[in-house]
């Protein structure tokens, strides 16, 4: 799971392979970090992941239906436009599809077109080459917009918090003269070695200046 995370000025995230490294380093609290030969006294917190979501997403297209948009405001009853969009979908220069229903919605301008059968040859051009085609009405031709029929929906929501157990958050880092990925470098190495309470490291970020967001993963 990715997780975004606000890092701000003089922070660092590191990540363990072994969470009773983390563990172990948390429980210490403060450690003295060698930054090119000038020390340093950083404060080792417990790295509290907010609240996140995760899900599924499903989305399914179907093979009946087309939608349709950019219809044009027709001086006509609803009842007629439904006729005449199912009069152009009907007979087209790509065959005949026997249309078993259409949903029109004049103030957004669109509608659902349902074909009888799946698969038909009119929904398989549309849906694979076409983003447009044309209707006649009264000498003129207008150009729809063709999309698939799509239904969306979520599966397996997930609200989820807590304390992460493989990473730890470094505090009170000071600035030094030396770039960010040296500091970086460092850091990483003092946390890395036994004699320090450290192990192996998953990953690093750190930041000097400023504040950025970086993908926490658990």
């Amino acid at each position: 799971t990715r997780i975004p995370f606000k890092l701000n000025q003089n922070q660092a995230l590191l990540t363990f392979e072994d969470e009773e490294v983390a563990q172990r380093l948390t429980k210490m609290g403060k450690h003295t970090v060698n930054l090119d030969q000038k020390t340093t006294d950083v404060k080792v917190m417990p790295f509290t992941v907010g609240m996140g979501v995760k899900f599924e997403l499903h989305v399914t297209i179907s093979g009946k239906k087309m939608d349709l948009s950019e219809i044009p405001e027709l001086s006509i009853p609803d009842e007629w436009t439904r006729e005449k969009l199912e009069l152009n979908f009907y007979k087209s220069e790509h065959g005949i599809e026997v249309v078993e229903n259409v949903k029109y919605d004049r103030k957004s301008r669109t509608a659902v077109i349902t074909f009888l059968r799946p698969g038909g040859r009119v929904c398989n051009i549309f849906f694979l080459r076409c983003t447009k085609h044309p209707m006649f009405v009264n000498g003129r031709c207008y150009r729809l917009s063709v999309s698939p029929n799509t239904d969306v929906h979520l599966k397996k929501l997930q609200l989820f918090s807590g304390i992460s157990k493989k990473t730890i958050l470094l505090t009170g880092i000071k600035e030094t003269e030396d770039d960010e990925e040296s500091v970086q470098d460092m850091i990483e190495i003092h946390f890395q070695k036994p004699s320090n309470g450290g192990g192996e490291t998953e990953s690093i970020k750190y930041v000097s200046k400023g504040a950025t967001w970086v993908c926490f993963e658990e």
